[in-house]
């Protein structure tokens, strides 16, 4: 049975990823799911939540609610609670229930709207795909909405860094060494889509020269800033050396107009990197570069991803089922510690947490590998 895991653990879904993305930004994100799922949301996926003040709540939705519909109760609420609290924007994302009875999420964000003057987002998230599918849509819609104006470009050459969220990135100061790695090889940022930056400072995206896509969650915002403002982008997580082949990348994509997702030749790979598709993929890139470690590595991407963006050698893979046989062969798999009762015994399991799939039991734990594979390199 597809999307069944009888061993693993699953990822974050899709309508976190909602949250998760648009946390720092102003506004108000509403969940429209049964009481005591913030809990869930919240305290588990976000590890932001007890020292930061953002404005998530949850509807409510009861059963005779779930069974008759009841949508005016729900814009009224929300109504009332932005005439309060007068956020930014309203985002309104749904959950397994509200697409059982067929909610129209961009209708309600339209009425909400209407009524408050303040922009509204209707997601049809369904819990049914991982937070990198909420993530992109959600940054998406801010890239729409509110990167409306040209800018002239900075006289520094600059990024965008897009899809930067702790479900990946987790709080271990992973996102703020990404700025300063590019800043100490000539390239400026100019917003961080989205941990540590406003709405407003993400409104100045269009002075870009390119954008980082540093995850799977930045790929809809890439698309919207290069189709408005002809902004190309460039794939690829700042790991060790492959750091330096993303630079390169990115200066030469300022110059030609054209996107890219550099690859590291990496044939006959030992080594096998699972997880978010952009961050396996650059890992698996940078192991290839390391001189302590001297192998090669491929990648499974477990969660949404194009295919085009992978080496020969990687795949994706989804379901419990479709990862067990790609394991077969591998002497070192580096992935989170809840993979490791699927993986064979004959391989070196090295555990790399990942908030979006175990949430914070390893946070602790997770290094900080933006320009040194040293931790890594030492267990290999």
């Amino acid at each position: 049975m597809r999307q069944t895991a009888r061993i693993i653990s699953t990822y974050t879904a899709d309508v976190s990823g909602v949250n998760s993305a648009l946390f720092e930004l102003g506004g108000m994100t509403v969940m429209h799911d049964a009481s005591g799922c913030n809990s869930t949301y919240n305290t588990h996926d976000e590890p932001r939540w007890y020292d930061f003040d953002s404005m998530v709540f949850l509807s409510g939705i009861s059963e005779m609610e779930a069974i008759m519909g009841d949508d005016d109760k729900l814009i009224d609420d929300i109504v009332s609670a932005a005439e309060q609290l007068h956020p930014k924007f309203i985002a309104i994302a749904g959950t397994p229930i509200p697409m059982m009875i067929g909610t129209d999420f961009k209708a309600i964000a339209s009425v909400v709207e209407r009524r408050t003057g303040i922009p509204a987002f209707g997601f049809h998230t369904n819990g049914m795909h991982t937070y990198v599918q909420g993530a992109s849509v959600a940054l998406e819609a801010i890239a729409d909405r509110f990167v409306t104006e040209q800018r002239p470009k900075t006289e520094q050459l600059s990024v965008n860094l897009l899809g930067v969220t702790p479900l990946d990135f987790s709080v271990n100061g992973s996102a703020e060494h990404l700025k300063t790695a590019l800043e100490s090889r000539g390239i400026s940022v100019v917003s961080n889509w989205a941990m540590g930056d406003t709405l407003e400072t993400l409104q100045n995206a269009a002075s870009a020269h390119v954008n980082l896509v540093v995850s799977r969650a930045g790929i809809g915002a890439a698309k919207v800033l290069q189709k408005r403002f002809g902004i190309p982008y460039v794939i690829g997580r700042p790991y060790g050396k492959f750091t330096d082949v993303l630079v390169q990348s990115i200066r030469i994509a300022a110059d030609s107009r054209e996107n890219a997702c550099p690859q590291i030749e990496r044939e006959n790979a030992d080594i096998l990197v699972i997880g978010e598709g952009v961050s396996a993929m650059s890992l698996a890139n940078a192991i290839s570069l390391e001189p302590g470690i001297r192998r090669h590595a491929r990648c499974i991407a477990a969660t949404e991803f194009a295919e085009c963006c992978l080496g020969s050698e990687d795949r994706i893979a989804r379901d419990e089922d479709d990862i067990i046989p790609l394991l077969e062969g591998a002497k070192v798999i580096i992935a989170d510690p809840l993979y490791q009762p699927i993986c064979p015994k004959t391989a070196r399991f090295i555990g790399l947490g990942h908030e979006g799939f175990s949430g914070r039991i390893y946070r602790s734990e997770i290094p900080d590998m933006t320009e040194s594979l040293d931790w890594l390199t030492a267990k290999i």
